[in-house]
């Protein structure tokens, strides 16, 4: 069916606009709670946030909807998404929700379903719910609305569990780590479970004001915490994105890792210890070409998957697999987590650093990355792109030139009006030829717009 409201990563839109407002919150907190309601007994739904200005608007017209319909709302506050999904299942929820556009500007939002277990939801429950929301709302009566309260503890759950997932009789003294928050979800949670372990935490963007998350800072701005590392001749940087499901890692020279490097290392380490499920990581088809050969040089397996961590975990669960995640940083680890978990993957990384005793620099360069190229391009309401003749005869040629040394991924991004180009090949200056190429024939047909 085609979607009005959901994409790839639940809801997501420009706060106060068509696709994320508050009757489209009452409507889906209706229509998920109808869909997750099953008998008479109490049901009930766990609700966290990141520190957008617009989420308190959300939170409440979803807490609306839900109660309208007789689910009870625990409120967490601000807390990392994948708490929610730890949360939801630890707290015998029906239904987990977290507002956030995760590493977006401050003035998008989005709204991310996790169910009774504690994984998202998969596209079929997705369209039901969608469904549903174009329906009349099936009311309770007055005796069965819904109550709503907050919950205090709800981070200090998760930060006690994310602890347990640190090496066992380990600590951190004597480590000093940079961890920028992003000025979001995790401000407050990521640099106390750091100091509780024992580090010296320097902190940067732990001050959200509610328009300031992802803003010159987090995991898609790692400059300034690269430059903090330096400066303070940290052992570390940690980088998480606005809802703390992704991380990037900074060695001490202030070099940056991405989500490839990270789970290169600790699929390494896995099968070394002879934990790494079916001797397979799951990563998506924006990973680097040199991850997978690095791990076909280790008699280990790279299976690919559609962008996005939520197919990610679908084929984890489907094939059994327990690590997984994307370039972007997203580290899913089932044995502990059901999404992607920014600090618990940072975690593994100073357990590496401390069971070996090696630096950052010597743990974060696990192979040697292919060239690759990663444009942006951004195109009107109207506009199909990647439909035209010209754009696909522009790909074809680009293919043929990169044909067995290297490869192209072209897509519509699931969240933005963005077309994605990437490239990877062993001659830099040929892959830059056809990037460019492709990358000028979709501006053309895309209309007056420019890459970002």
């Amino acid at each position: 069916m085609s979607r009005r409201y959901f994409g790839t990563d639940g809801i997501r839109g420009r706060a106060n606009e068509e696709r994320m407002n508050v009757g489209v919150a009452v409507s889906l907190g209706q229509a998920a709670g109808r869909y997750f309601r099953n008998g008479d007994r109490n049901h009930r739904v766990v609700i966290g946030k990141d520190t957008r200005r617009s989420c308190y608007m959300l939170e409440n017209a979803l807490t609306a909807g839900f109660t309208s319909v007789g689910m009870d709302v625990f409120l967490l506050g601000p807390v990392p998404t994948p708490a929610i999904g730890r949360l939801a299942r630890s707290m015998r929820a029906d239904l987990g929700v977290m507002i956030s556009a995760s590493h977006n500007p401050f003035p998008d939002n989005g709204i991310k379903l996790f169910g009774p277990d504690g994984f998202k939801l998969s596209d079929e429950v997705e369209e039901a719910i969608e469904v549903m929301m174009g329906e009349d709302p099936v009311l309770s009566g007055p005796e069965q609305i819904g109550k709503a309260k907050r919950i205090d503890d709800g981070r200090f759950r998760y930060m006690e569990f994310a602890k347990t997932t640190f090496a066992r009789r380990r600590r951190l003294d004597g480590i000093s780590v940079v961890v920028d928050c992003a000025n979001g979800a995790a401000y407050k949670t990521a640099p106390e479970v750091l100091w509780e372990l024992g580090a010296e935490v320097i902190p940067i963007g732990v001050t959200p004001n509610g328009l300031n998350i992802n803003q010159n800072c987090g995991s898609t701005s790692p400059d300034i915490a690269a430059a903090s590392v330096v400066a303070n001749g940290a052992d570390l940087g940690i980088c998480l994105d606005g809802d703390a499901d992704r991380v990037m890692i900074i060695d001490e020279h202030g070099h940056v890792a991405d989500g490839d490097q990270i789970m290169g290392l600790i699929a390494g380490r896995w099968a070394e210890k002879g934990i790494l499920a079916h001797k397979t990581l799951v990563a998506t088809v924006m990973s680097n070409l040199g991850l997978e050969r690095h791990l076909e040089g280790r008699g280990l397996n790279l299976l690919r998957t559609a962008v996005g961590d939520r197919y990610v975990v679908e084929a984890m669960r489907k094939g059994g697999f327990n690590l997984g995640g994307e370039q972007s940083g997203h580290i899913v680890m089932t044995d502990h987590v059901t999404t992607g978990d920014g600090l618990i993957a940072a975690l593994q990384f100073l357990s590496a650093m401390v069971e070996t005793g090696e630096r950052a620099s010597e743990l974060a360069n696990v192979f040697e990355p292919l060239p690759q190229m990663l444009t942006n391009v951004r195109y009107g309401p109207e506009a199909k792109p990647l439909e035209h003749d010209s754009v696909l005869a522009a790909i074809e040629a680009g293919e043929r030139r990169l044909d067995g040394l290297g490869r192209l991924l072209i897509r519509k991004s699931g969240t933005e009006p963005l077309v994605r180009i990437m490239g990877e090949c062993e001659d830099p200056e040929l892959l830059k030829s056809v990037v460019a190429d492709i990358e000028s024939e979709v501006v053309r047909v895309a209309g007056p717009v420019s890459a970002v």
